[in-house]
């Protein structure tokens, strides 16, 4: 069985079993009808994955492989805050007339900052930093910038990673503020496993593990009954990352850069209500 699918079993029954539900509180999102979008929620979840032992996609219901690193690409490669430059229509929602989703995501890592050896964006900077001093521990990023909150349609969820190199092997944390744990949260898992492999690979490094903070791990109150479908569907053995190996530079990863071998996953044949 895939540990991802042990990791979000758990996490899932947890959140059920022992949340709070903010039902008597005003919420910010609503469904597409108009109503309170209501949660069940953990604070403080903390999940670790060793990307030596196998890649973190669940089984136990399809990700979108392919979708998730267009993303993945679209914010760290080309550091865009336009739905143009995406293929999917996941922030669609969060888009103005022009495409633009604001001062949020690609744009913050794409914004250059003055360091003692020049300028630097924040991705350059963190691949500066594993060359030229991998024993740094300040290799970081942070999208989250106050003084630009008010022109973002939508805040940062996952808004930070930092970095540490332990011998051959690069860790990374990823700090998560807001996580909707069915549609998002493993989502978020490969999306940064995937990330964390990119900046090995270019730094003559090994991937080693990925630990993701999740600050308010939550499931939306229409998402409970097919949480607990999927909880019963059957688990398959995680499959296998093939990444080129022939890609030292970091931007020159695609989609095609990465292929799962033996992904075997359960269809989920409802679809999934989206709160806004």
């Amino acid at each position: 069985m895939s540990r991802a699918d042990e990791i979000f079993a758990q996490n899932m029954t947890d959140i059920m079993e022992n949340g709070f539900w903010d039902t008597d509180l005003n919420v910010r999102p609503k469904w597409e009808d108009g109503t309170p979008a209501h949660t069940v929620k953990k604070f403080g979840i903390v999940n670790r994955y060793n990307l030596q032992e196998e890649f973190p996609i669940l089984t136990m219901r399809r990700t979108a492989f392919k979708s998730c690193v267009d993303e993945l690409l679209w914010i760290w490669q080309k550091k865009s805050n336009n739905i143009h430059d995406l293929n999917s229509h996941i922030w669609d929602s969060w888009a103005d007339e022009t495409g633009s989703i604001g001062k949020a995501y690609g744009y913050q890592l794409g914004v250059k900052h003055q360091y003692k050896e020049g300028e630097f964006d924040q991705v350059d900077r963190v691949l500066y930093d594993l060359k030229h001093n991998p024993a740094s521990r300040r290799i970081m990023t942070n999208i989250y910038n106050f003084q630009d909150l008010h022109e973002m349609n939508l805040y940062p969820c996952a808004y930070s990673m930092t970095f540490n190199v332990t011998g051959d092997t690069l860790n990374g944390i990823l700090n998560q503020r807001s996580n909707d744990m069915l549609t998002a949260n493993n989502w978020n898992v490969v999306q940064y496993a995937i990330l964390l492999v990119m900046f090995a690979q270019v730094s003559g490094l090994k991937a080693g593990e990925l630990v993701h903070v999740i600050a308010d791990a939550h499931i939306y109150d229409r998402h409970i009954p097919l949480v607990q479908e999927i909880l019963q569907n059957p688990r398959h053995k995680a499959p296998k990352l093939i990444v080129d190996e022939s890609i030292t530079n970091f931007y020159d990863f695609t989609v095609d850069s990465f292929k799962l071998v033996d992904y075997e996953y359960e269809k989920l044949e409802k679809k999934i209500p989206v709160a806004i």
